[in-house]
């Protein structure tokens, strides 16, 4: 890309002491917990918003929340910038470091401290991934319900970071309406704890604003969140239409009508034939849009469901409805649109984009997405959590030619742009970032902004916390 977003200047004053602070981290860590060579950081210079790259001056792979804490108090009482990390899948630049930063890396914190069944909820540690949850407590007959297309290497505190989705958000909601409890050390060292196994919590609502606040408020260490009972059946079905303004409209009828499904996934054309080339899934290539909508529930709720359903998208012209006949099936279709990002990159490079519309604009977002990146003379796949309006623009483009990256970086800034004016806004579960900080002041008056930051800086005066993300460099305050 054009690598046109820029970056807070590095304080000298910590760059002068980089040997000092590594020796001074290395004894507060275990000898293994502590990376500093030039060779063994790069992995860590970016995350999944792989445009921008920074080498930080050292990483910590703390193993506890003690050891968290005593990095947090030095790096607060020196000075030192810090940035969480988790996985590193963040496709907004959530954890990109800076040269005088230490990475905190809590991908080592990898504990299920609790599975409680009696009052449905898992207590784990920031380095669980998303999926691993529902496996461990699988045999008991219970699922972590946010489902992120990354969910087998996405850990459970960058999706607490950003807010983390997936396709079946639209019954069971994202990560803020699943998470009950955190403990968080914060900026000083201190440690606390958020929230607990009850349904409520007194005093303010500090859960909520710790839970998207992408690892500017604190380090979350530990949650708990709900365990939700498998349902009864599920099924997902394939909904074929001749165009994407067809298939737009049908989601909308659908939720206008009172219906909801567990998932409603849409892939244009394509989209469409980029995934099945890739998963084999069976889906028609003889349609211009495709919809995935699950169901579940007893036998006779889901047939009850699938014919409105269906009746439904009969009403929008649909050529090919396609109910999946067994669990074989149901893992096919599946498989096909959870593997879209990685299908998609096997043919070019791209840029995946995240922005929300209201569900009556998702026929005229999608035609004028088209047309935003065909100005460009670029191509677009769309497949996102059309139940939602939480659209994902795969905007496809060569990283090897810069003229090209900056025609696709300036699509996806217009199509951002886009949702806002529809009524939507610039994210539904990537996060700010680096990579919409700057349109922050499309969705938000100076007034706004300054109100959330005066939040922030309530947690964090220094601005220590993941600095360079999610506010315009421009009109923040200065520690």
């Amino acid at each position: 890309m054009s690598g046109s977003i820029g970056f807070l200047e590095p304080r000298a004053d910590v760059l002068s002491r980089r040997k000092a602070i590594v020796e001074d981290l290395a004894d507060l860590l275990p000898p293994d917990a502590l990376i500093a060579e030039p060779r063994r950081l790069v992995p860590f210079e970016t995350d999944g918003f792989i445009s921008y790259r920074r080498l930080p001056l050292a990483v910590a792979l703390p193993r506890t929340t003690a050891e968290v804490a005593a990095v947090m108090k030095y790096c607060h009482r020196y000075g030192v910038p810090v940035v969480p990390r988790g996985a590193g899948t963040s496709l907004s630049g959530g954890a990109i470091p800076q040269e005088d930063a230490v990475v905190l890396c809590l991908s080592a914190m990898t504990r299920i401290v609790e599975l409680d069944y009696a009052n449905r909820t898992a207590t784990v540690e920031a380095g669980v991934t998303n999926l691993a949850i529902s496996e461990a407590a699988g045999p008991e007959g219970y699922f972590y319900a946010p489902d992120p297309s990354s969910q087998l290497a996405c850990t459970i505190g960058g999706n607490i970071g950003m807010n983390s989705g997936g396709a079946h958000c639209l019954k069971y909601g994202v990560t803020t309406n699943n998470l009950l409890g955190v403990k968080m050390v914060l900026v000083d060292g201190t440690v606390i704890e958020l929230g607990g196994k009850a349904l409520d919590a007194p005093g303010l609502d500090l859960l909520g604003l710790v839970c998207g606040s992408e690892g500017q408020l604190g380090i979350v260490t530990e949650a708990t969140v709900r365990l939700i009972a498998r349902p009864e059946g599920a099924r997902p079905v394939l909904f074929g239409f001749d165009t994407s303004e067809a298939a737009g409209a049908c989601v909308a009828d659908i939720i206008g009508s009172g219906i909801v499904p567990v998932a409603i996934e849409f892939m244009d054309k394509p989209a469409i034939e980029i995934c099945e080339a890739f998963a084999h899934a069976g889906y028609p290539l003889d349609v211009g849009a495709l919809l995935i909508v699950e169901v579940e529930g007893s036998e006779e709720d889901m047939a009850a469901m699938l014919a409105s359903i269906v009746g439904i998208a009969r009403r929008h012209g649909v050529k090919v409805v396609r109910e999946s006949q067994s669990a074989m099936e149901a893992a096919a279709i599946w498989k096909g649109r959870k593997s879209a990002f990685g299908a998609t990159g096997r043919i070019a490079d791209y840029i995946c984009m995240d922005g929300t519309v209201p569900l009556g604009q998702l026929s005229h977002v999608l035609k004028r997405t088209g047309e935003i990146v065909e100005g460009y003379g670029l191509r677009v796949a769309n497949v996102f959590h059309a139940g939602d309006g939480n659209m994902h623009p795969l905007i496809l483009y060569d990283a090897n030619d810069p003229e090209d990256a900056a025609k696709a970086e300036a699509a996806g800034m217009d199509i951002l742009r886009l949702c806002v004016d529809a009524g939507g806004c610039l994210t539904g579960e990537h996060g700010v970032g680096i990579e919409k900080r700057d349109l922050m002041r499309h969705q938000y008056s100076q007034a706004d902004l300054n109100q959330q930051m005066a939040v922030r800086a309530a947690f964090d005066s220094g601005w220590l916390l993941n600095p360079s993300k999610v506010f315009p460099l421009e009109g923040r305050p200065r520690p």
